[in-house]
This record gives C-alpha cells, sequence and structure tokens, in this order.
C-alpha cells in the first residue's frame, strides 16, 4: 500500500531549487492541492518543468507569479503573460522545448534511454548547442533525457496501491513524467480500495507512485480565468 498523507506531508521533502514537475495542460490537470502546500510552504528557486504555465494565478500558473520559479521547462508560456514578462527581465530562466520533443524527453528519461534523435528545430535557434548526426542523408538532433527529483500528477481515481486513472486531456505528460521523477506525488480526487479501480482504467500503474494526496479542491469547481 502506498502511504495517504497530508499535502503538508506530501510536499516536504521538496526544497528550495528542487525540480519538479507538473502534469496537465493549461491548469487542465494541475495538482492545484499540492500547488498550493507548495505556495504555503513558501518555496522558492524551483525548477518547473510542465507542458505550460496555465493562466494566471491558476494551477501552476500560480507559481509563476508569485516567483516561486527559478527555471522553466515548457513547450509555451502564451496563455500567461507573467511568463513573458519574468523570461524577459530575466527574472526567470526560460527554455522552450518543441512539445513533441517534451514528452520524448521526458519519456526517455523513464525508459532509461541515453536520449532521443528527432529533426524537429533543425536550422533553428533550438538546435544551438546539440549534438547533429546525420542518418540515411538526413539530418537529426540528439535530445538529451529529461527528469526531475519529484512530479506532481493529478487524478480523478486512485486505488491505495497507487494506480491511478486519468481522464482525457488532464493525463496530459502526466504518464511519462511519473516514470521520470525520483519520487512521485498524485493528488487525487477520491482514493478507493486496492481492486475497487477498473483494471482497464488505469492509466498509470502504482509502481510509479510514492505518495497518495487527497484533493481538497476538485478541478471542476475551478474558474479558469484568462
Amino acid at each position: 500500500m502506498k502511504p495517504v498523507l497530508t499535502p503538508e506531508q506530501a510536499i516536504e521533502a521538496i526544497k528550495d531549487g528542487s525540480s519538479v514537475m507538473a502534469g496537465g495542460f493549461m491548469g487542465c490537470g494541475n495538482a492545484f492541492t499540492l500547488i498550493d502546500a507548495l505556495i504555503n510552504k513558501g518555496s522558492k528557486d524551483l525548477t518547473l518543468i510542465t507542458s505550460d504555465t496555465a493562466f494566471p494565478e491558476v494551477g501552476v500558473g500560480r507559481l509563476i507569479c508569485q516567483g516561486r520559479v527559478k527555471n522553466l521547462y515548457a513547450t509555451h508560456i502564451g496563455t500567461n503573460p507573467v511568463s513573458g514578462q519574468k523570461m524577459n527581465s530575466g527574472e526567470m530562466n526560460v527554455t522552450l522545448v518543441p512539445q513533441g520533443t517534451f514528452s520524448e524527453r521526458i519519456r526517455a528519461k523513464g525508459a532509461g534511454l541515453g536520449g532521443v534523435l528527432t529533426p524537429t528545430g533543425i536550422g533553428t535557434d533550438i538546435e544551438k548547442g546539440k549534438q547533429k548526426l546525420t542518418i540515411e542523408g538526413k539530418e537529426y538532433l540528439l535530445e538529451l533525457p529529461l527528469g526531475a527529483e519529484f512530479a506532481l500528477i493529478k487524478a480523478e481515481v486512485c486505488d491505495k496501491q497507487g494506480n491511478c486513472f486519468l481522464p482525457m486531456a488532464t493525463k496530459n505528460a502526466a504518464v511519462v513524467m511519473a516514470m521520470s521523477a525520483d519520487y512521485v506525488i498524485v493528488e487525487a480526487e477520491a482514493i478507493v480500495e486496492a481492486g475497487a479501480l477498473d483494471p482497464d482504467k488505469v492509466t498509470i500503474p502504482g509502481v510509479f507512485i510514492s505518495a497518495i494526496v487527497k484533493s481538497v479542491l476538485p478541478a471542476a469547481n475551478l474558474q479558469l480565468k484568462a
């Protein structure tokens, strides 16, 4: 069985300067309860790895707006103007990664691969400082694995063995993130007994989960702000 912890207990090991992955897309599927706990703790200088920076003061956007992130790896930041402001001022180091490359780099870490080869970015700023290989006459960039110390995952249902169900878009990047972080915390709207979750609905197997937290506020009750 996996430990069921309070939000404060679950994030206790996340120190200032830690690297944290956050699943979800544009706020949908962000672990709101765990993000609130990080903010209440006063966490700062984080390296945040996430698909996007959501909206101002929504989900991971709250970490950005409140200055808790020092380094950001994301695929786009356009829905949260504060991200662009902090990037342009130098307050936050931003590495933009093509979305497919982003997922493949994380997957490579979880699969124990040395990297992935992709033609995406050839001839652009993306290729600067990266190794290029030519295979059968075509150029590829070698993109290195991307992992983190922690991952914050949101699930609709999680059983006490850590098996998770994530519906539709909420699973965005969460599956590969769960494979690629050292310590994975799942925030679940419902925690059920082992065996109560249909095996066909298991999105993330419990073997990847380190701890479980009960969601304080279901995502459906949150009004996303543009």
